[in-house]
């Protein structure tokens, strides 16, 4: 059993201009003391050829964590244009929340995201510059269908395989839709799934649609 449970995250402000920044509300439960921080982090992916244009728009270190529910509010400023190749600026892309402990990945959220010129600049949309006219560019997260991957940590007690659990790490879990129902009008990218945690082949190691409920800089945090 995980020593966090990532119970929801809610997109706040969204959709929204491009340039605005970007909000997460953050609500986990701790199940047992942390000593050490947990680190969460917000990645962008600006482009599904290369990694080189992936930007971690922000990290925070929240912890120590003693036993309890917990609320924060995670904000970040928006990607870097200038780091992001023309052709890929509008359209569909990817952005990664996750968290860690003690460098070792434990959950990844992630997001498809559109990018496309506001319904009143219409001319754009039908004749787009050569450059992107940012300032004109709506950002819609489609928060209704995240994909959680749940990957193993030991957090501070090392765990003792038993035979169950090692038959079970063989292949890894798939739970809900497959990667091409996803969002469906969108279509299927295989580079663009990767980065969520799929593989063709082997599935999610633990994954599943939504987070099984209704589904910064200097975070406040709430323990309730």
């Amino acid at each position: 059993m995980s020593a966090i449970n990532v119970t929801q995250v809610q997109v706040l402000n969204n959709p929204q201009m491009f340039m605005t920044p970007l909000q997460f509300e953050i609500q986990y439960e701790c199940l047992q003391p942390l000593a050490n921080d947990l680190e969460w982090k917000l990645t962008y992916v600006g482009s599904a050829e290369s990694d080189a244009h992936d930007q971690v728009l922000d990290t925070v270190l929240v912890g120590p964590v003693a036993v309890g529910s917990y609320k924060f509010v995670f904000q970040a400023d928006p990607p870097d244009i200038s780091r992001i190749p023309q052709s890929d600026i509008l359209g569909v892309t990817v952005l990664l929340l996750t968290c860690s402990y003690n460098d070792v990945e434990f959950i990844r959220v992630g997001y498809y995201v559109n990018n496309d010129y506001h319904d009143q600049f219409e001319e754009l949309r039908e004749n787009p510059p050569a450059t992107v006219q940012i300032d004109k560019v709506v950002r819609n997260i489609l928060e209704e269908k995240p994909r959680v991957t749940r990957f193993p940590c030991e957090f501070d007690t090392p765990s003792i395989p038993t035979a169950s659990g090692m038959e079970g790490e063989a292949g890894g879990a798939m739970m809900g839709e497959d990667m091409e129902n996803v969002q469906p009008g969108y279509g299927y990218d295989a580079d663009a799934a990767a980065k969520m945690g799929y593989d063709q082949q082997q599935g999610y190691a633990d994954q599943q649609q939504g987070f099984g409920f209704a589904a910064g800089h200097g975070p406040t945090e709430v323990q309730y």
